[in-house]
């Protein structure tokens, strides 16, 4: 059945998706970020509304799992293939959208380092996703 492969896709999409972000973003790019983002916006640890957190990583990854059954993607190769190209667009267009607007970002040089990050997340979610949704057998 097409709905179970979608929807355990997508929580396995936005599980990988966030820890992906822990690891990347609050481990390994942490301060890259410091340096080059504006810290005014952002909240404290502490201060993370972590349901609203969850609830996107969980969209990203019904988004992804969505897509991949719409244009069938079989095989982790093409989901990192998809996932990646997905990625690469929604990070072009939303990061510009933000430099272009607001002061997230304190240098066009974060910009394209957000972009591969995000592209990168996407493609490795989007490898996950297809793996799992190829692990689900449909019935006739």
């Amino acid at each position: 059945m097409k709905t179970k492969k979608i929807l355990l896709g997508g929580v396995i999409g936005g599980i990988t998706y966030f820890f992906l972000g822990w690891l990347v973003y609050g481990i390994l790019l942490n301060d890259f970020m410091m340096l080059n983002y504006n810290q005014c916006s952002a909240r404290p640890m502490e201060g993370m509304i972590w349901w609203a957190m969850i609830l996107s990583n969980l969209a990203c990854g019904m988004l992804l799992s969505l897509i991949f059954s719409w244009i069938n993607t079989k095989g982790v190769i093409s989901g990192i293939k998809h996932g990646g190209i997905i990625g690469l667009l929604i990070a072009v267009s939303m990061d510009f959208s933000l430099y272009s607007m607001s002061t997230t970002f304190q240098n066009i040089s974060a910009v394209f380092v957000d972009i591969i990050t995000y592209s990168f997340m996407m493609a490795i979610a989007g490898a996950m996703i297809a793996w799992v949704m190829g692990l689900v057998k449909e019935k006739a």
